[in-house]
């Protein structure tokens, strides 16, 4: 059965070119198309997409403002990738609070965004490195600490070591090779990991470890790359 998808961007083109990748995807379908914040939401309340990819700029309605108000629906089961650049990374923290699956450049290869659809469908986040070293330089210094500091310390020492793992990017198949276990104990290790420090996802886990210094700061990008594009297959899932 195809994933349906919801594309919203308030540029015809890019919807059109968009829609023709996944066109070429046999469990890929795209479903509506808006071109503005408010269409979408009315969309995704209709139809019900597996996924739907918002633009932060939009006219009536911004991006982040539309995944708000389809992310806070009671019963809402579609997940929301946000199409993002460099000079929109300022709004990824408080994306990151309503519980986006990802953020994409609009320069990735198509086979990125293939990827990035698939990923978020399974209940996984995924962000450009690059942005996610931004976001942890600009943003980590605003987490407020926990009201108990003991919440790492409820955490086993196997626990820790998956954080740190999960917080350098690391998928659950490279954790598993790492320390020697399965796939699924990875997962487990996760999901207790997230109940026990009260996080959403891995990618608000990359957030707290940098914030908590459980991981090493993460070095400035060199000159110049932040008005860059991120090269091909960087792209992680967290």
């Amino acid at each position: 059965m195809s994933l349906r998808i919801l594309l919203a961007d308030d540029h015809a083109m890019f919807r059109s070119g968009l829609k023709a990748v996944l066109s070429t995807q046999d469990d890929l379908c795209c479903v509506a198309e808006a071109a503005d914040g408010r269409a979408a939401v009315e969309e995704t309340i209709r139809l019900a997409p597996d996924v739907a990819i918002l633009d932060i700029r939009m006219p009536r309605l911004d991006g982040l403002r539309a995944a708000e108000r389809i992310l806070g629906r009671p019963g809402n089961t579609t997940k929301v990738i946000v199409l993002t650049t460099y000079d929109d990374d300022s709004y990824v923290y408080s994306a990151l609070r309503m519980g986006v699956s990802g953020f994409l450049l609009k320069s990735v290869p198509p086979e990125e965004t293939i990827a990035a659809i698939r990923i978020a469908h399974r209940g996984d986040a995924i962000i450009d490195p690059s942005v996610t070293r931004r976001l942890i330089s600009r943003f980590a210094s605003g987490i407020a600490p926990p009201a108990s500091s003991t919440e790492v310390e409820r955490l086993t020492a196997r626990e820790r070591e998956v954080l740190i793992l999960v917080a350098q990017a690391h998928s659950n198949t490279e954790i598993a090779r790492a320390l020697g276990i399965g796939d699924e104990t990875v997962k487990t290790h996760v999901s207790r990991i997230l109940a026990k420090l009260g996080l959403r996802d891995r990618t608000q886990a990359v957030i707290y470890a940098a914030a908590h210094q459980l991981v090493a700061p993460l070095p400035p990008l060199p000159p110049g790359s932040e008005s860059r594009a991120a090269p091909r297959s960087r792209h992680r899932a967290l």
